[in-house]
């Protein structure tokens, strides 16, 4: 067996098992569990119907490209979203993939280079898919710290020189998972300035991108500061995007990576081995659904109500705000966030992830601890009722 599998972490949902055994919720409460980031609100019918109108493309074996009218209306959609002003090459710059979750974990081991002592960074706390993509190929996991005092925010220039001249690949997140918050372009431009001088590539996970609270103020991207910065190419740069959350499509396992050509035609190559060509099927559905933006942002405007609902009702009780991006809520508790989410479940049968379980310890502190992740993505009515159960926990704390 693979000697790094025994670096692997438990999954945090596999500690949650753990630390809810022989816990028995009062039956009188149904269960609300915010602890999962799975989408619940409807898939569009526009993605179901082309789904079922192309399965006769069953009978033939999908390119590992995907279609040139996927990769078209991919292509199409990021020069739209990011407003570039030179289009991204559907040839050459876009791939499609299963989901995002999916190509974070293979990119890693197309890029790595385990026999340099490699280092991959990731922002703490984290997807666990980073950390495990990076143990599996050979490398070792560094973190940077997104602490409240920080506003949520990494800061870059606290990473010791001795690991960015080992850094092979580094992982962003922005808007953030859990924390919501959104990178600056500044900071993306000056990461760039960092990926020359250390020869390393940026994977920036954006797939919460389109969920965000100002309508008039959509999270900028890696692509966008590549842009402003001069490098067309996307040098260095690879972007991740799904359908999972901006579509609520996380059965369709559809995404994509876009960016340097150089490093997608590598990453091609890995994945014609790999053996990961979306259905045809799904590629159909997937050009649906990235040619529509009436049900994102139907989708954004239901967001927006939950996130104003559940504020308003935790905000007397819970350092709480509403994120810029994502569909997550990361308060800061009165109490340790283990002890938080075990009480919580025993007394009022409402499910939340422990901040700690999403992040590691470093020398400067576990930035996850006494902070829970509330994933609003519950029908409304379950969102309000669970906010207003957290309130009352709180309140006889």
């Amino acid at each position: 067996m693979n000697p790094n599998l025994t670096h692997l972490h438990p999954y945090p949902f596999q500690k949650m098992a753990g630390l809810f055994k022989n816990i028995t919720p009062p039956d009188h409460l149904y269960p609300v569990s915010l602890s999962i980031g799975e989408p619940r609100h409807p898939t569009p019918s526009l993605i179901t119907e082309a789904m079922i109108e192309h399965l006769h493309g069953l009978s033939r074996y999908p390119a590992t490209r995907g279609s040139d009218s996927l990769r078209q209306s991919i292509a199409d959609w990021l020069t739209r979203r990011f407003s570039l002003s030179t289009p991204v090459d559907a040839a050459t710059q876009v791939l499609p993939v299963n989901g995002t979750r999916e190509a974070l974990f293979s990119l890693a081991h197309c890029i790595v280079d385990a026999s340099k002592q490699a280092v991959v960074l990731m922002p703490n706390p984290f997807y666990q898919i980073y950390e495990g993509a990076a143990l599996l190929a050979g490398a070792e996991p560094c973190y940077f710290n997104t602490p409240k005092d920080q506003g949520y925010l990494p800061d870059f220039s606290a990473v010791p020189e001795s690991v960015w001249q080992r850094c092979q690949l580094l992982y962003l997140c922005s808007p953030g998972n859990p924390t919501g918050a959104v990178i600056d372009i500044d900071t993306l431009q000056w990461l760039l300035d960092m990926a020359d001088r250390y020869d390393f590539i940026l994977a920036s996970d954006e797939c919460y991108s389109e969920i965000y609270a100002d309508e008039s103020a959509p999270p900028p991207g890696m692509l966008t500061a590549c842009e402003q910065a001069g490098r067309n190419g996307f040098e260095r740069c690879i972007v991740l995007h799904s359908l999972s959350k901006r579509s609520n499509a996380p059965g369709l396992r559809s995404g994509f990576v876009a960016g340097d050509s150089r490093i997608i035609e590598h990453y091609f190559q890995y994945r014609t081995y790999h053996g990961c060509a979306m259905p045809p099927a799904t590629q159909d559905a997937s050009i649906a659904a990235w040619k529509d933006e009436a049900h994102v942002l139907e989708n954004r405007k239901l967001y927006r109500e939950k996130f104003v609902a559940v504020t308003d009702i935790l905000a007397p009780v819970l350092d709480v705000s509403i994120p810029a991006g994502g569909f997550y809520l990361w308060p800061q508790l009165p109490v340790d966030d283990k002890t938080f989410a075990r009480q919580l479940f025993a007394q009022q049968n409402v499910i939340v992830m422990p901040g700690s379980y999403l992040s590691r310890n470093t020398p400067q502190g576990n930035p996850g601890q006494r902070h829970a992740r509330l994933a609003l993505v519950a029908p409304p009515e379950e969102c309000v009722d669970a906010a207003t159960r957290i309130r009352h926990f709180i309140e006889t704390l």
